[in-house]
């Protein structure tokens, strides 16, 4: 066969395609599937605790009730039955919507593709947090979208930022469209904003005309700390857009998720699904409603929560042991997700590549942002990871780190703390 060197189809292909670019993630898949690394970088649920007795049950109900149904195509909007499920699910965290008002999707992932599809055209302005879901990220730029990171501290997006660069862009001709967070749990960071900036981001989107696409896929996780109201909830002029998943409160095989959007918005949403895949997998909805209407969803949260909590617990007793004076990293009250930056001028990226050869991975920091920026930081996650591996884990990264530290000093390379060497160090537990 003859080899190309080069794409012979590069001038057919579509502009877009120039940046497009993959998942930091999804990159990492295939290698952490070794048994042998221990992986801190997928933010995978623990499904291995997913009760196959009702498994079992649903699936046999399936074939048994509903075959035809699960086999044939349905409605691009979802059935009603999932979409009055959903509403029992959201309710569970203090939101009342009306189920005509939602959306089924393919996971979660396509609903953040199909808002972008329908709001953004090349060039125009995406405000999301920084760091940002990278996978949101990846989306954006495959519209072409502009987009703009806005600071985060322990309590989510600074708002006092948010507004500064509102009004730098509208000084300079650029009109905002939409304004993505992760206000629970937040991936990467682990943070959740606070009460008072969510008000402030909502009334910001009346007075600003700007969209709030809230992306909430682990609210119902929290293990510790007072629940918030969903942006949502707090809206009372139709400006949040909400997407919402059953991947981490049930599984991510199943590739069910859901958008609430106000009657104009989700109408256009629709025409975009239907040119998208034409409708969700009835099969696997039907498999949700099972689950929910079981009502074994709340205890199966209930045992998932307990599950994280003792993996954060592990993983921030493992960071104050192990990383180096100087290191600081969030403490999350839910997900999956802690985001630690280190100290002097080390680079995740290049640690990510020696940590590989000592069977360890993350995530680097800068794959959550579109400029450059965290370079000293990564994404930890402890979800999937038993607590005596994910201690393992980060011993074995904190030895690569204090190896690089060791590599530097003796170029003479970087300021480093008087005891940034040697043994545990004790790095800081710090929210911010």
């Amino acid at each position: 066969m003859r080899k190309h060197h080069t794409d012979k189809y590069e001038s057919r292909y579509a502009g877009r395609t120039r940046v497009m670019r993959s998942s930091a993630m999804r990159d990492l898949m295939s290698l952490t599937a070794r048994p042998e690394i221990i992986s801190l970088a997928g933010g995978l649920p623990a499904t291995d605790a997913f009760p196959a007795e009702v498994f079992r049950r649903i699936t046999a109900e399936i074939g048994a009730e509903n075959l035809a149904l699960s086999l044939q195509y349905g409605p691009t909007e979802g059935f009603d039955f999932l979409k009055e499920d959903i509403a029992q699910v959201m309710a569970a965290e203090g939101t009342q919507i009306d189920p005509a008002h939602v959306l089924v999707t393919t996971g979660g992932q396509q609903a953040i593709d199909l808002i972008t599809k329908t709001f953004i055209d090349p060039g125009d302005v995406v405000l999301t947090e920084g760091p940002a879901y990278a996978g949101a990220l990846t989306t954006f730029s495959t519209y072409e979208a502009d987009v703009r990171h806005v600071a985060m501290d322990n309590q989510g997006m600074v708002i006092e930022e948010l507004e500064t660069e509102l009004t730098k862009l509208r000084g300079a001709g650029h009109r905002v469209k939409l304004v993505y967070v992760v206000p629970n749990f937040s991936n990467p960071g682990g943070t959740t904003m606070s009460l008072e900036r969510r008000r402030r981001l909502v009334e910001l989107a009346e007075e600003w005309g700007f969209i709030v696409v809230e992306d909430n896929p682990y609210g119902l996780l929290r293990f510790e700390g007072e629940p918030l109201p969903t942006l949502l909830s707090l809206d009372e002029h139709d400006n949040v857009v909400y997407l919402g998943s059953f991947s981490k409160i049930i599984s991510p095989g199943i590739r069910v998720g859901w958008i609430v959007a106000p009657p104009a918005i989700l109408g256009k949403v629709v025409f975009g699904k239907q040119a998208t895949d034409l409708c969700s997998s009835p099969y696997n909805q039907l498999f949700v409603h099972g689950f929910v209407a079981s009502g074994a969803w709340r205890d199966y949260l209930d045992k998932q929560r307990g599950i994280y909590r003792g993996r954060r617990d592990a993983m921030l007793s493992a960071l104050g042991e192990e990383l180096p004076r100087g290191s600081h990293w969030t403490v999350p009250e839910g997900g999956f997700f802690v985001w630690a930056t280190l100290p002097g001028s080390l680079d995740t990226a290049d640690l990510l590549v020696k940590a590989i050869d000592e069977n360890v991975a993350f995530v680097k920091g800068e794959a959550f942002f579109v400029n450059g920026e965290g370079g000293r930081s990564m994404r930890l996650s402890f979800s999937a990871v038993p607590e005596e591996r994910l201690q393992e884990g980060v011993r074995r990264l904190g030895a690569v780190i204090r190896d690089q530290i060791e590599l530097l000093r003796a170029l003479g390379l970087g300021e480093w703390p008087e005891d940034s060497e040697g043994e545990a160090m004790g790095g800081r537990r710090s929210d911010g």
